[in-house]
């Protein structure tokens, strides 16, 4: 085999990966007007903060504000990561639901340090939240997915969430079994389904600057209180 080839391989120089890079190194970032933020102004605690940002991204028309990633690690200290809905924010935490059974709520039974990351691209902002996740009790996470529509009923009642699909056949039949059950039993129970709760340690806002002078504003716990953050700006 022709060792320039392999070079070519091995480094992305075939045609496809220089179009891939052409592409990618076209696109643009904040090409749009960015709000200011004056960390000066911030509340003494970043639940206020988070709820006006995102009402601040709704406002600006960002599509599904509400998606966030959440890093876990599983039991040999690998991160894992996935895109997922924030069901609330409240003084016991950002709130979201899963399977416990699933890959990510087994890793979370083993580790519950996590973190989550919003980013609102129609603002240039981010929201980091790092913290300690919590199972809710079985009437609180029944009570989620009631709150829920027929699809994301239908959806757990599919289970199996992460395990491995033999064919998309499989799927597909006990998927429309799941909505059969859903619209008939709207209250059917999912005794997997469960809400949790990330208490925060630390929450980093960070609004992008066209010049590249981003504000980074850090909430930290103060050690020294139970109720209390320590403020603090970050370098970009």
């Amino acid at each position: 085999m022709n060792t320039t080839d392999e070079q070519g391989r091995e480094h992305g120089n075939d045609g496809e990966g220089a179009a891939f890079r052409a592409l990618l190194h076209s696109q643009r970032v904040w090409d749009v007007e960015l709000p200011s933020f004056d960390p000066a102004g911030a509340p003494e605690a970043p639940l206020p903060l988070f709820h006006r940002w995102f009402a601040a991204a709704v406002a600006a028309g960002q599509p599904e504000p509400h998606a966030m990633t959440l890093a876990t690690v599983d039991d040999a200290g690998r991160p894992d990561v996935r895109t997922l809905m924030l069901h609330d924010a409240d003084e016991r935490g950002w709130h979201f639901a899963t399977h416990a059974t699933s890959a990510k709520g087994r890793q979370l039974g083993a580790h519950p340090d996590a973190a989550l990351g919003f980013y609102w691209a129609a603002q240039g902002r981010q929201v980091r939240v790092r913290g300690t996740v919590t199972a809710a009790g079985a009437a609180e996470s029944r009570a989620d997915l009631r709150a829920r529509s027929t699809g994301a009923l239908a959806a757990a009642l599919t289970g199996r969430q992460s395990d491995v699909l033999s064919s998309t056949e499989e799927l597909a039949a006990a998927s429309r079994a799941a909505w059969v059950r859903a619209e008939a039993e709207p209250d059917a129970p999912v005794p997997t389904w469960t809400r949790y709760a990330l208490a925060p340690r630390e929450v980093e806002f960070f609004q992008g600057d066209a010049a590249r002078r981003h504000v980074r504003l850090r909430y930290r716990r103060d050690l020294d209180s139970d109720e209390g953050w320590v403020r603090e700006l970050l370098w970009p």
